[in-house]
């Protein structure tokens, strides 16, 4: 095992754990904010054994998607926009469970917890099909298309993925308005998308011919 990568690994995964804490807690004002724990949970578990099994089972992979350094100038606005959106929803979140502005019955956040646990399935399905993935936009050094499983059904199955877990979340967290902020994540990635496209387009043989095949972007039949 790659001790580096490891304490790198955990460094990030520590600090992450603390940073939504915060993030969720202190708007709160209470550790009673059960939603909170439960959001937690189903996030960080599920995180940590997926890194696990990344660290021994392709490690070059974890390191890649630890790398979170964009080159692109346009990605680095989305990274930007998409961090600062992710801050105001949970804030908000903390905040709408404290003065109980409209919070969702405890069914609706159950649902969406089940939401959030199939966004993951979906999500290490993905990266067990696609060696090539990182959290930058680049083409890799003997990169292919991957054109079966998911990829055979819509060309960005992770970002179906991270819709499916973003949009889950503020309803774990039991806030609509929360919901309503992260809606923008689908414009974001919607604009990130675009321009994948024209960077693997240009550095990744047969990408053009793999558009052709494959039509649609991220749902079947929508987009």
């Amino acid at each position: 095992m790659d001790a580096k990568l490891f304490f790198q690994a955990l460094t990030k995964f520590l600090l992450g754990v603390i940073i939504f804490g915060l993030l969720i807690f202190l708007p709160a004002g209470s550790f009673q904010y059960w939603q909170g724990w439960l959001m937690m949970g189903v996030l960080i578990v599920p995180m940590f054994v997926a890194g696990l099994i990344l660290m021994v089972k392709n490690p070059y992979l974890l390191r890649k998607r630890l790398n979170a350094k964009e080159e692109e100038k346009e990605q680095k606005s989305v990274v930007a926009l998409s961090g600062g959106m992710f801050v105001v929803a949970f804030v908000v979140a903390g905040l709408n469970w404290r003065f109980q502005w409209l919070v969702l019955p405890d069914w609706a956040v159950w649902v969406a917890a089940a939401l959030f646990l199939f966004g993951y399935v979906l999500y290490g399905i993905v990266l067990r099909e696609n060696t090539y993935l990182s959290r930058t936009i680049e083409v890799q050094e003997d990169q292919k298309v991957i054109d079966t499983g998911l990829y055979g059904i819509v060309r960005h199955p992770m970002y179906t993925a991270t819709i499916i877990l973003f949009l889950a979340m503020p309803l774990v967290l039991a806030s609509p308005i929360s919901f309503l902020i992260m809606l923008l994540y689908i414009p974001l990635i919607a604009k990130r998308i675009r321009n994948e496209e024209v960077v693997l387009e240009e550095g990744l043989e047969g990408y053009r011919e793999y558009k052709q095949r494959v039509k649609y972007k991220v749902f079947p039949y929508i987009w």
